[in-house]
């Protein structure tokens, strides 16, 4: 560790770790996140005229410059990390310093050179939606500058819930650590089953409904709000094995003429969020038409905030067994 870096907190090196060019890339490519906030900006002209408009998180300013093209009358992009020092190039080179300011600092400490602004954009989400994620900060934004009729965008995140057969990653990655050259490591595997795997899951192991089990409005969500316990209840679509619970998550932009939405989920594209996987402590044996029911709770690890505390407890009654269990896990 280099002596500069030698008091960094953990929050400090979320920061720094977007001053990667990596980690833009991946996110400019990922088309169904860049081109889905493109269409929300740049086919709304009639939205964005004329506008005020603040960028949280800009990044690469790839957002603020949708803005500006849009037509907004100044956007201003406030970002940490010091990727916004080659933002500040990116926006000159294309010519848009004159509508465009880019602040380097915190939201809550950044000298704003307006008291309002009308519209919000951000792209926020993390993985599991609220890992790592700026939606605190977004809705402090909110709450200090945002016109009482002013929008957001996107305005609004669902979390979805389901199950999947995966008995061949669970043997190969977590059962491994039962029997490792003769020698059992029972502590590294009940470590690592606490640590959900954030991964591309195919379509096809999927054998369950889906549940929508949080929805939060950007619009008027609380900081407290975020932290929460919430019920779901699945069906089982064909005889087989549950060896994981699956979430994602589908984000819409409800302000636009014409909604856009986009999903995180199987069914859908790749995105760079992929998908994250609870696996259970034991193999459930499910038929079609079982149901699963239970409990999802979500908050902010108390030693690092951006880290995030989830328990899933579950109930099955099906025609071939009956369990329940009670299971956690922190994303970090």
């Amino acid at each position: 560790m280099s002596t500069e870096n030698a008091g960094f907190t953990s929050k400090d090196y979320y920061f720094d770790s977007y001053a990667h060019f990596g980690i833009h890339e991946e996110m400019l490519k990922d088309e169904v996140r860049t081109v889905s906030y493109r269409d929300a900006i740049m086919k709304n002209k009639h939205i964005f005229q004329d506008k005020i408009v603040l960028d949280v998180g800009c990044g690469t300013g790839i957002l603020s410059m949708f803005a500006a093209k849009a037509g907004a009358k100044h956007v201003i992009g406030v970002d940490m990390s010091n990727i916004i020092d080659k933002a500040k190039l990116i926006v000159e080179e294309n010519g848009l310093s004159d509508k465009v300011t880019l602040l380097k600092g915190k939201m809550e400490e950044v000298a704003m050179p307006y008291e309002q602004v009308d519209i919000i954009i951000s792209e926020w989400m993390g993985y599991f939606l609220l890992y790592e994620s700026m939606l605190d900060t977004v809705l402090l934004a909110r709450d200090k500058y945002l016109a009482p009729s002013g929008k957001i965008f996107p305005d609004t995140a669902t979390m979805i819930i389901s199950t999947i057969e995966d008995g061949e990653y669970k043997e190969d990655k977590l059962n491994f650590w039962d029997n490792v050259y003769g020698f059992k490591m029972s502590c590294i595997k009940e470590a690592a089953m606490s640590e959900p795997l954030v991964d591309t899951v195919e379509a096809r192991v999927i054998n369950s409904s889906q549940c929508a089990f949080k929805t939060i409005d950007i619009l008027t969500v609380t900081k407290e709000e975020l932290a929460f316990s919430a019920p779901y209840e699945i069906s089982i679509t064909r005889d087989d094995y549950v060896h994981a619970f699956i979430s994602w998550f589908d984000i819409e932009f409800r302000a636009c003429h014409k909604p856009i939405r986009f999903s995180t989920g199987p069914f859908s594209k790749y995105t760079h969020w992929k998908q994250t996987v609870f696996y259970t402590k034991k193999t459930l044996t499910v038929c079609k038409g079982d149901t699963i029911k239970g409990n999802i709770t979500c908050a902010p690890n108390s030693t690092n905030p951006r880290d995030q505390d989830i328990t899933i407890s579950y109930e099955l009654e099906g025609k071939e067994e009956s369990a329940q269990d009670y299971m956690e896990f922190r994303m970090c």
